[in-house]
């Protein structure tokens, strides 16, 4: 059965999408630790991490600098968390979650955004790419 995020990916279910290349697909993460946590996925799917062939894991932490980088420079924060679960969707993610503190980075307070505030944040970051 096909993961929620391949159902993403493949067009069945939208998302707010940040970026998108022939292999990866980055997008805001619609309950979200803090604004601007974003995921980003291979769109092969692959359900852990570390049984992606090396070349895709490698562009999987590639995309997901370069999606970092942009976050930066959209979202003021100290840094952009970087964490890697995989029990909530059983598809190969990556969390890029803009921190202030520890905090955010517990998977227990969570933010609340507008759709037109998803569309304003996930469009402000792809014109960083």
């Amino acid at each position: 059965m096909a993961s929620i995020f391949t159902k993403i990916v493949n067009g069945e279910i939208p998302c707010y999408k940040v970026a998108e290349t022939e292999h990866f697909l980055a997008f805001l993460d619609v309950n979200p630790n803090a604004k601007g946590h974003t995921l980003c996925i291979p769109k092969k799917e692959v359900d852990k991490i570390f049984d992606l062939d090396e070349a895709d894991y490698n562009g999987l932490m590639a995309f997901s600098r370069t999606v970092a980088l942009a976050l930066k420079k959209v979202v003021p924060c100290n840094r952009i968390g970087m964490s890697v679960i995989g029990l909530e969707v059983p598809h190969a993610h990556v969390h890029l979650i803009p921190l202030q503190s520890m905090e955010d980075a517990r998977f227990i307070k969570k933010v609340k955004l507008s759709t037109e505030e998803f569309n304003a944040l996930a469009q402000a970051i792809n014109a960083e790419l």
